[in-house]
C-alpha cells in the first residue's frame, strides 16, 4: 500500500482536535469505549495518511 501525504495541514489540525476529544471522552466515562477510535485520528495525523481519503481518491493537501 502506498502511504504518499494525503492531507492537509487543516485536515491534520481537525484529526488532532476531534481525536482529543473523543479520547478525552473515553477517559472520563462521557461517550465510553468507543471514544478510544479517536486514536486512529492521532495516527493518521501523524502520518499525514488517511486510508479512507485514499480509499475515496480524496487528495486535499495542495503541495504534495
Amino acid at each position: 500500500m502506498d502511504f504518499a501525504r494525503n492531507l492537509a495541514s487543516s485536515d491534520r489540525i481537525a484529526q488532532i482536535v476531534v481525536g482529543a476529544l473523543l479520547v478525552l471522552g473515553s477517559l472520563t466515562g462521557t461517550i465510553g469505549f468507543w471514544g478510544w477510535l479517536g486514536a486512529i485520528l492521532f495516527a493518521t495525523a501523524g502520518m499525514n495518511f488517511c486510508p479512507i481519503y485514499k480509499a475515496l481518491g480524496v487528495k486535499t493537501c495542495t503541495d504534495c
